[in-house]
């Protein structure tokens, strides 16, 4: 009854109005401690980081600093700006951002990157992402394929990298291209060519400062849009002081263009190439404020074989008596009057003699010209090309003594061939003549029975009745060893020569025995028996 009466007041207890407030009050307390959606994914996610780490407000998707090293695998399918950065994240895997059709923003700065695999993007906005801040992380290398997908991307973010070489055009496809930073990188040369009025008709500025450009094509430079052209920004990079590169800024300048305007003082060129030498040429350009403005660049190019001596002028428009000249060599070395190094020399009039051409000379050689006189600069490149020496007379001696030793390797084989015969085995002995076998011989008739099977085509004659002879129709053969029948198969004996040929006496013409061990010694290791 106490059991019974344990279970009524547990039924009163629950019915009670406070017993049900108090179990609402529990699941509410439980549903505020659920995971969230968001969070559930975060956490099954590749990465591994704090648990809750990742913001989702609306259309954004931030996971910043949560030290990640994977792209997380699952995100909310609405995010529109994706925050990735100040993280690990080494590199960008096959369909990192799949299922993220409405992506616009991606910020991945402050990472660790290094490459970006082939179809990362596949399967994701593609051409609706247009902002993607790839900067502070550690590319090295700006591959063709990094943006293939990316059609409709207008910002591109990809300073304080350390990326030296661009591949290809890597920028061809992107025709929505508005703005793309590549400052502060170890860039030596960009591909200006790859971009043109038709292939980028929105882009209007590239910043390509703080690298280690040294000399612009200037004629990409100049065939580039005109509104581009005011939005290029070059300083802070390692330019050699040349009169076309200052005519360039200086007409820029004049133009009035934003990066002449703001970056002035940015602008630095080093005189004759030299790290040493850092001029703020358009503050104190005091080497280069003689340059004629109006005057292009000329160029040309010259080959020579090496050994050869080789005369370069230094053709430029100016003329006069108060002109000096300078040269400076491929290598970098400042070359005046006489000369130096003995490989060098130097004349009054400004030409250059190279004494004796090297392969190593190969290279562009510039020529400074200054008027004291009338404050005027100009220069003269020379494309110099060192050939290899196709006439050496040694080259002729090398190959004729090739040839004759040739011959006299091939005469000696020959040679060797004819008289240097290899050692012939003695001569083998001669096996005794067949016996002839009789009928009332037991054991013996199955051999020679065998053995008559071998050396003729047909039974052996009769000898039966005494005065009888044994048949005269003899034949001449290659004797075939006797074989025992051993297990069902015929086995060779011991002692037997090699198989052979029977030959019938009716077609073969007989020899005499000397002739016939002649044959048989030259042409057979395999004797010859003559009945």
């Amino acid at each position: 009854m106490s059991h019974v009466g344990g279970h009524t007041e547990f039924l009163q207890a629950v019915d009670s109005p406070t017993a049900w407030r108090a179990a609402v009050l529990l699941l509410v307390c439980l549903q505020l401690h659920r995971p969230s959606p968001v969070h559930a994914a975060v956490t099954s996610s590749r990465g591994s980081y704090r648990a809750g780490g990742c913001i989702c407000a609306a259309d954004i998707f931030s996971c910043t600093t949560l030290t990640l090293r994977h792209v997380p695998g699952e995100m909310p399918v609405s995010t529109v700006t994706l925050d990735l950065s100040h993280n690990h994240i080494t590199q960008l895997e096959d369909g990192a951002f799949q299922g993220l059709l409405q992506l616009e923003t991606l910020r991945l700065a402050h990472n660790q990157l290094t490459a970006i695999m082939p179809g990362a993007f596949r399967n994701s906005s593609g051409a609706q992402l247009r902002n993607m801040d790839l900067s502070s992380n550690h590319l090295c290398v700006l591959e063709e394929h990094y943006f293939q997908e990316l059609s409709g991307l207008e910002e591109l973010l990809l300073f304080n990298n350390r990326i030296s070489r661009v591949e290809g055009r890597p920028l061809a496809g992107l025709t929505n291209l508005r703005k793309a930073y590549l400052s502060h990188n170890r860039l030596t040369d960009f591909p200006f060519f790859s971009i043109q009025k038709h292939s980028h008709p929105h882009l209007s500025l590239l910043d390509l400062s703080s690298n280690r450009l040294s000399k612009l094509p200037l004629e990409d430079i100049l065939a580039l849009p005109h509104s581009l052209q005011k939005g290029l920004y070059l300083h802070n990079n390692s330019l050699w002081c040349e009169c076309p590169m200052y005519s360039l800024f200086r007409s820029w300048e004049q133009q009035e263009f934003e990066s002449l305007l703001f970056f002035r003082q940015e602008h630095v060129c080093l005189v004759y190439g030299n790290p040493r030498g850092t001029v703020r040429f358009l503050q104190h350009g005091r080497y280069l404020e003689k340059c004629n403005l109006s005057a292009v660049t000329q160029k040309r190019s010259v080959t020579v074989t090496a050994g050869k001596a080789l005369l370069l002028h230094c053709a430029t428009t100016l003329s006069g008596h108060a002109i000096t000249f300078l040269w400076v060599s491929p290598s970098l070395e400042s070359v005046l009057p006489p000369g130096n190094n003995g490989s060098l020399k130097m004349f009054s009039n400004g030409s250059l003699e190279i004494m004796a051409a090297r392969e190593k000379d190969t290279g562009i050689y510039w020529c400074l010209a200054e008027d004291r006189q009338h404050h005027r600069n100009d220069t003269w490149e020379v494309n110099v090309t060192v050939l290899a020496d196709s006439n050496d007379p040694q080259e002729p001696f090398n190959t004729g003594f090739t040839t004759l030793l040739g011959c006299v390797v091939s005469l000696v084989l020959v040679l060797m061939y004819l008289y240097l015969t290899p050692c012939r085995c003695p001569p083998c002995l001669k096996a005794p003549p067949p016996a002839t076998a009789t009928p009332s011989l037991g054991n013996e008739a199955g051999a020679g029975s065998a053995q008559s099977s071998i050396l003729t085509p047909t039974p052996p004659a009769s000898t039966e009745g005494p005065g009888r002879k044994v048949s005269t129709n003899k034949h001449v053969v290659f004797l075939e060893p006797i074989r025992e029948q051993q297990n069902g198969r015929l086995r060779a004996g011991p002692g037997h020569l090699g198989p052979g040929l029977l030959l019938g006496a009716e077609q073969q013409p007989r020899h005499r025995a000397g002739e016939t061990d002649s044959i048989m010694s030259v042409f057979s290791d395999t004797p010859i028996m003559m009945p």
